[in-house]
């Protein structure tokens, strides 16, 4: 059945509660509201924009101002073309896409025994992509958050099956109403250990959703890409509208997934 746990829903294996029924009852991020902060469309105007004009140099992102512990990591990991299951205090690596990475972030902020977290760009072709360039969907990247946590305290397994309650894992490219590939689904893996829980996971929610197949990536971490600075904790700093949502852990207090 299930059990909860900084205030999102986990499960205890068999699964006994279905998957549908929370992907079905809120547990998916809402869509953005009207007006997108970055459609496909307007990404890729942008980003034909600034490299015709040569404005593309204003845009790339400066990793030297990333703040926190994750952010700074993943920027000198990326730079270096590495990619770590371990961060420099002992503590595991996990990377997840969940559709626009705010919400997302939040969400595993919350959890006890996370110890930081970052929002960027993985799975793709080229270096140092920027949020124009990876809304145009021509970079080949999916939004994504890495978290760093204690396992003494949190398990791997809960980390992933928390991200299923956050999409639908049936829908392809898309999770709301935010369509693309840089709003694909996926458990990047840092080791096989993960690996093998990721798709220990997968499977076992399979069962849930039938002959629906699930098409949540699977796939080994390659380098991730923190985003800019602006989107770090972009929640818990206000969002859009100002208003600054909880990080504490164990909070339950529903997630505005725009603020």
């Amino acid at each position: 059945m299930g059990v909860s746990m900084g205030g999102v829903r986990a499960f205890q294996s068999p699964m006994l509660k279905s998957l549908t029924q929370l992907v079905g009852g809120g547990g998916i991020s809402p869509s953005r509201p009207s007006g997108p902060v970055c459609t496909s469309r307007d990404g890729v105007k942008r980003h034909l924009w600034n490299s015709i004009f040569g404005a593309a140099g204003k845009n790339e992102i400066d990793y030297s101002t990333m703040k926190g512990m994750a952010a700074k990591e993943a920027a000198e990991y990326a730079l270096a073309g590495q990619v770590k299951d371990k961060s420099k205090d002992g503590h595991e690596f996990a990377t997840f896409a969940g559709g626009c990475f705010w919400g997302l972030e939040l969400a595993y902020q919350r959890v006890p025994g996370v110890i930081d977290t970052s929002v960027g760009y993985t799975q793709g072709k080229e270096d140092k992509p920027t949020y124009d360039y990876v809304c145009s969907g021509m970079s080949g990247h999916t939004e994504a958050v890495q978290v760093i946590f204690n396992p003494k305290e949190v398990t791997y397994e809960y980390l992933c099956k928390l991200l299923l309650t956050r999409i639908n894992p049936t829908l392809k490219n898309q999770v709301g109403n935010d369509r693309g590939t840089q709003y694909r689904h996926g458990i990047y893996y840092h080791n096989e250990a993960q690996g093998a829980i990721a798709k220990k996971v997968l499977e076992e929610a399979q069962v849930q959703f039938g002959s629906k197949p699930i098409v949540t990536e699977c796939k080994p971490a390659v380098v991730y890409w923190p985003a800019e600075e602006y989107h770090q904790k972009y929640l818990e700093k206000g969002g859009r509208f100002g208003g600054g949502q909880s990080a504490a852990k164990g909070c339950t207090d529903p997630i505005r997934c725009y603020g």
